[in-house]
């Protein structure tokens, strides 16, 4: 049986499995309650993934607005449970009519709400916040739009995608990173491992989110051509989760095979020391084939970095040529070895590498256009990521208590 199982197309095995999970789950209410008192943030509260620290960003935003909140873990590997820490407001829990807002992506949602604690949807509004990265969703994603009121999206990118399948149920709520701004920690390059009078530049990524969406290869590519093994140039790959794709890593270190000059870091770092690894870089480079969001890029915006990205997907929403340096591309089949993003018809961009070696090239001779341009990269996403879009969602869903201002930008 389990051989006939993995005979299946990996998209087939993901719909089914998420058709089963969806008649067994736990439902919302028929009709959400009118208004609201509070938000409960589920999601992998204490992971390192980028669903992980969307939520609290969102939990730390919804915070620093003064709007009651609690933190829950959600997830497949979790159990759901409230989380005691963090809460500003010293809740263990909120009782409805307080919203849930679960940043759990829909194939997996229906088996996540059968691990949250039992009657947790009863009268709440019950919301996805849900990231995707292609024009169009699978089939696997529609079982879950049954288990949500409605869902946000951080991206116009996404909500375009997500509005074939929830008509008139998303939102666009973009992450308010600016209300929350990366705390890196006091690290210098010193504790990297990085020469001081070298030029850096790091791409960062999980290799749990799609190698191939990733396309830290292309990225490699193009440092090559820019700069050969020009000792002070320096490329470094920081590649989260990298210990459950060994085949994804040896293509890794096969594309950086005999270039002194490029370093793959795939240590698991502390957030903190994440952002300080970030802010030691003089150039963050990604040429991603699509993005939900972008949240390395921005960050790296945040933190005040050069940022080099494909112009396509989400990313073409915060960062154009004012604040970073977009990179062309052309849309190709989409082409995922994992089946995650291999659909008919489905496209996704390939990065123009020689452009992006010439841009790279050009940074890197040019440490005032770097430090213009990171200037302008930290004012644009203050002013990009702030939480007007939440405020406006928050105001949608009947939450009327008292909001604090602040950034209210986006």
């Amino acid at each position: 049986m389990h051989r006939l199982w993995r005979l299946l197309p990996a998209e087939r095995r993901r719909l089914l499995l998420a058709r089963g999970a969806a008649l067994l789950a736990p439902k919302p209410d028929r009709r959400p309650p009118a208004h609201c008192d509070g938000v409960v943030v589920g999601g992998e509260i204490g992971r390192a993934s980028g669903l992980g620290e969307a939520a609290r960003i969102m939990h730390r935003a919804l915070e620093g607005l003064g709007v009651p909140t609690a933190a829950l873990r959600a997830g497949l590997d979790v159990p759901g449970e409230i989380v005691p820490a963090g809460d500003a407001t010293g809740r263990r829990d909120l009782p409805p009519p307080a919203a849930l807002l679960l940043h759990v992506n829909a194939p997996v949602l229906p088996a996540a709400l059968l691990r949250l604690p039992r009657g947790v949807l009863h009268g709440r509004r019950v919301i996805g916040y849900w990231a995707w990265e292609l024009p169009s969703v699978p089939p696997s994603w529609r079982p879950a739009a049954s288990c949500v009121h409605e869902v946000w999206a951080p991206s116009r990118f996404t909500a375009s995608a997500l509005e074939a399948l929830l008509p008139g149920r998303v939102r666009v709520v973009p992450i308010p990173i600016a209300s929350s701004p990366p705390l890196p920690a006091p690290l210098g390059r010193d504790a990297f491992g990085l020469p001081e009078a070298a030029v850096v530049v790091l791409v960062s990524f999980s290799v749990a989110s799609a190698f191939e969406r990733k396309n830290p290869l292309g990225a490699i590519a193009a440092f090559r051509k820019a700069f050969g093994n020009r000792s002070d140039r320096i490329l470094l790959v920081k590649a989260g989760h990298a210990g459950h794709y060994p085949a994804d890593m040896d293509r890794l270190q096969q594309a950086a095979s005999g270039c002194d000059n490029i370093r793959i870091e795939t240590r698991m770092l502390p957030e903190a020391e994440m952002h300080a690894l970030t802010r030691c870089a003089d150039i963050v480079l990604s040429l991603h084939r699509s993005e939900g969001f972008g949240l390395v890029p921005a960050q790296a915006m945040m933190l005040g970095r050069a940022v080099v990205a494909t112009d396509w997907s989400a990313t073409a929403e915060f960062l154009d040529e004012s604040c970073g340096v977009p990179v062309g591309y052309r849309l190709v089949e989409a082409v995922d070895p994992r089946g995650v993003f291999q659909a008919p018809g489905a496209l996704w961009a390939d990065a123009d590498t020689d452009e992006a070696a010439s841009v790279l090239r050009r940074l890197a001779d040019a440490p005032d256009l770097r430090s213009a341009l990171g200037e302008r990269a930290r004012k644009a996403a203050a002013e990009r990521f702030g939480t007007g879009g939440l405020r406006a969602a928050l105001a949608a869903i009947g939450y009327s208590g008292p909001i604090a201002s602040g950034s209210e930008a986006a």
